[in-house]
């Protein structure tokens, strides 16, 4: 039974306002708590706003207004709490925030009837190791990636999957991606796409040096480990192209899938095909 409700939103938007109170509204009938992450509480005028990596745990649904960046910022904060998202786009339709401001008002009557089907998205884990300790670790809905600063030379990244040799890539850098981030940079730098239920992780180079290395597909259960060999140059570590860190020569990179997944609630009317077809402009001439 659905008892409390969390909304987070992007910064400033002028939408957010008027949207978050008609949710507001629309659950109080239904003796519902909402509780409004920090910026939000502020930016519509409630005092008892909550911080945004505490509202997972309280909650048993998320809604976040605003696209694509903004879900995956939420998705990161969810960890080991199993709560669904309703991501509702305020822009352009999101391969991820699937329901319009305009279809939310009936989304919410088959949220209360329990009238919604929920789909899994993998996550993974990554950490970055540095003289045998780990130093950071993440996880993370789309991708992770390893990129050379503006005016560094390219990199070489000994790559290794389940303690097996792959290859060394020398490239200007190197995404691992989950099926979701593969329509992300991953397709950018000339990836597949990968349909979102099909369990597996991309292994794809930035402009490698050797252009017979090309974009590789391993089992989600794969453990991939990179270590990464420069000199004198700036290498940096991103997750979901939001936060990150700075490498140094001799750091090692592991990726494997998380245990956290992520949960989307489906707009009802559609696919991911068409999905697809829309972003991607897919029939037009």
């Amino acid at each position: 039974m659905l008892k409390k409700v969390g909304i987070y939103a992007k910064k400033n938007h002028p939408d957010v306002e008027q949207i978050a109170t008609d949710i507001c509204r629309r659950f109080a009938p239904e003796k519902i708590e909402v509780l409004l992450e920090d910026s939000l509480a502020e930016q519509i005028g409630q005092v008892n706003g909550y911080a945004g990596d505490e509202i997972p745990a309280l909650v048993d649904l998320i809604i976040v207004l605003g696209g694509d960046g903004t879900l995956i910022s939420v998705a990161r904060l969810i960890g080991e709490y199993d709560v669904p998202i309703v991501g509702v786009n305020l822009g352009q339709l999101g391969f991820l925030t699937e329901i319009t401001s305009d279809e939310l008002p009936a989304m919410l009557d088959r949220i209360l009837t329990g009238d919604y089907q929920v789909n899994e998205r993998m996550m993974i884990d990554a950490s970055i190791h540095r003289n045998g300790k780990e130093i950071g670790k993440f996880t993370v809905l789309n991708d992770v990636v390893i990129n050379k600063g503006a005016l560094a030379r390219i990199i070489d990244m000994e790559t290794y999957v389940d303690g097996r040799y792959l290859t060394s890539y020398k490239a200007d850098g190197l995404i691992v991606s989950t099926p979701t981030g593969s329509t992300g940079y991953n397709l950018a730098a000339g990836g597949p796409i990968i349909y979102p239920d099909i369990n597996s992780l991309l292994i794809s180079p930035i402009c490698p040096h050797m252009l017979t290395n090309r974009p590789i597909m391993v089992w989600s259960r794969s453990v991939i480990e990179i270590d990464v060999k420069f000199e004198n140059d700036v290498v940096f570590f991103t997750a979901d192209g939001q936060v990150g860190r700075k490498l140094l020569p001799g750091d090692r990179v592991k990726v494997q899938r998380s245990e956290s997944r992520t949960k989307l609630v489906a707009s009802p009317s559609k696919d991911y095909f068409e999905i697809l077809r829309t972003k991607l402009s897919w029939g037009e001439r």
